[in-house]
């Protein structure tokens, strides 16, 4: 029997006075990382004229790869890099940090709902001071009986994407039929989170509730996914080999110690080469920011998350607050 262990979301504001809800499921107190996922943020549906949609003035990261997915509306994207890209349903779009990129992400004027994740994967010692990059994939559809796949990172159902990884990971949106089981294999080096967008989903013989993250631990060769519903349900599978390193997280830079955070906090406000400018921003608020101060630094030494054993605990559940200065990451 696959034991599973719920991660359920906490809401935070993304964003200024009209601030866009997300449900956010890592970093969390009961486990901070599931592979290298160290960040994943579930939004929408969102009528934007409700909530405003998502209008983040360019701000900074470090040591990081960022990985955007839709599954309503579409985004601009614009980095220090040079990069220009509209993100959209179906593609996924990934940002190398390196040792540090400033980029901005809009909703485009024509958008009316906004729905979907953004993702961070932490980089290991030996890529996390490297170059800016910017990579874009669109998975072809992956059918199986049951339902289908969009594989976006590393390998399951037979599919595999051609994207750069600087750890063993896997990345995936899934759709199972109303009624359908499927037994799939999965690499026992990985632990594995199922994030449920839509639907009913049944991991092994947890019933998973939506914006829930269920997570699996390493050793396990097949995991029995259901829909007990009656629509097609959709969820994303995120995995990979367990992430040891040390991992200091504050705002939006990912580092291991807190003097290091530090510094990269002050060549931020400093305007420093690190972070470079971004060019072609647009906000939706004419009298908006240009781009986004950093908190006020907590005056603290930042201590490295530490993750349990990657061994799922089912009985396991923490009730977290909203997020905190230093949680309140933007995308």
């Amino acid at each position: 029997m696959t034991n599973v262990e719920i991660i359920t979301a906490r809401d935070v504001p993304l964003g200024g006075p009209r601030a866009m809800p997300v449900h956010r499921t890592l970093p969390q107190k009961q486990r901070s990382t599931i592979g290298a996922w160290c960040f994943c943020d579930h939004y929408g549906p969102d009528d934007v004229s409700a909530t405003g949609g998502m209008d983040v003035a360019p701000h900074p990261h470090t040591g990081l790869q960022t990985v955007s997915w839709l599954f309503e509306g579409e985004i601009t994207h614009h980095d220090s890099a040079g990069n220009h890209a509209v993100v959209k349903p179906g593609e996924a779009n990934f940002m190398t940090a390196g040792a540090g990129i400033c980029h901005s992400e809009v909703s485009t004027q024509d958008t009316t709902m906004l729905h979907g994740v953004q993702l961070w994967v932490a980089l290991p010692d030996n890529a996390r001071d490297g170059e800016r990059n910017f990579e874009h994939y669109t998975p072809e559809v992956t059918t199986f009986d049951g339902g289908q796949a969009l594989v976006f990172i590393g390998s399951l159902f037979g599919a595999s994407s051609p994207v750069t990884t600087f750890t063993p990971l896997v990345g995936a949106e899934v759709q199972l039929s109303p009624g359908a089981t499927v037994e799939v294999e999965v690499n026992p080096a990985y632990e594995h989170g199922f994030l449920l967008d839509r639907g009913e989903l049944v991991v092994g013989d947890t019933t998973v509730a939506r914006t829930e993250l269920a997570y699996t631990g390493i050793n396990e060769t097949t995991i029995m996914l259901h829909n007990p519903g009656d629509e097609t349900n959709r969820f994303m599978v995120l995995g990979g080999e367990p992430f040891t390193e040390d991992l200091v997280m504050w705002w939006n830079f990912v580092g291991r110690t807190s003097d290091e955070i530090a510094q990269f906090r002050a060549d931020w406000e400093a305007e420093t080469e690190r972070f470079g400018k971004v060019h072609g921003y647009v906000s939706h608020d004419p009298r908006g920011l240009i781009r986004l101060p950093a908190p006020t630094w907590p005056n603290i030494t930042l201590r490295a998350r530490r993750n349990p054993e990657p061994v799922a605990r089912p009985d396991m559940r923490i009730d977290e607050p909203a997020a905190t200065t230093q949680e309140k990451h933007t995308h």
